[in-house]
């Protein structure tokens, strides 16, 4: 690889870490980020479950966390499965790219299988972040199903509170997670701009981490989270 793609590599590298270090604190911008909107709602969520016997809806909520990390698990190997078949027609690949795509930067074949294989390791990295998720979210099923009922919640409601704690951290530890499963996938659509330059490499990764922080910091559905609309 030319000096040029080491650069847009190392400036993938580094807004993937900025963006997920903007987003890992509770307020930036001067502003509370729609990741951490959520989470405090998770949590009013858990503790109001405590009020009630009939936890139906909840259960149904805990499903369509788990179904919904499931999917993009599956997503993910897939895609990983498609990058690493890819490998296996490589040559025809790459006359496609250098004989009719003209505007596409032909590097060489070393050069299309060290971008492959990056896209191979993001798409893993989705993959394991996804799983982790959701065995995660699982796990805070089994907690949550261990909550007092409405009785013995007012009996020792220190006892029910802690024990609504620790199925909050647990949900929001399996979001964050999830949230960087997300991120990655977002983030390939920016890293397929390798194959055709690095220029368009860099300006479509700048782009999708332009779209994601106002996503985050500045979008409607992040002040409808927080009252702010």
């Amino acid at each position: 690889m030319s000096e040029l793609d080491i650069f847009a590599l190392s400036w993938f590298v580094v807004l993937w870490l900025g963006f997920t270090w903007l987003t890992s604190d509770a307020r930036n911008f001067g502003r509370i980020s729609l990741n951490a909107a959520v989470a405090k709602h998770r949590s009013n969520w858990i503790h109001n479950s405590l009020k009630r016997d009939l936890k139906m809806i909840d259960t149904q909520i805990m499903a369509g966390l788990q179904n919904g990390t499931g999917f993009f698990a599956s997503t993910s190997l897939l895609a990983l499965g498609g990058c690493l078949s890819l490998f296996s027609v490589l040559s025809q690949s790459e006359a496609v790219i250098s004989d009719d795509l003209s505007f596409v930067f032909d590097g060489g074949r070393a050069a299309v299988e060290l971008k492959l294989a990056g896209l191979t390791l993001v798409f893993g990295y989705s993959f394991f972040k996804f799983g982790w998720a959701y065995r995660l979210f699982n796990y805070s099923s089994i907690l949550f199903g261990g909550l007092p009922m409405l009785a013995e919640a007012e009996k020792d409601p220190e006892k029910a509170g802690r024990a609504a704690d620790r199925v909050v951290a647990l949900n929001i530890i399996a979001a964050r997670n999830f949230n960087a499963g997300l991120r990655a996938i977002f983030l390939s659509i920016g890293y397929l701009g390798w194959f055709v330059s690095p220029y368009v490499f860099m300006a479509a990764s700048l782009f999708v981490t332009v779209v994601l922080l106002r996503r985050q910091f500045f979008s409607p559905a992040r002040d409808a989270l927080i009252g702010e609309t």
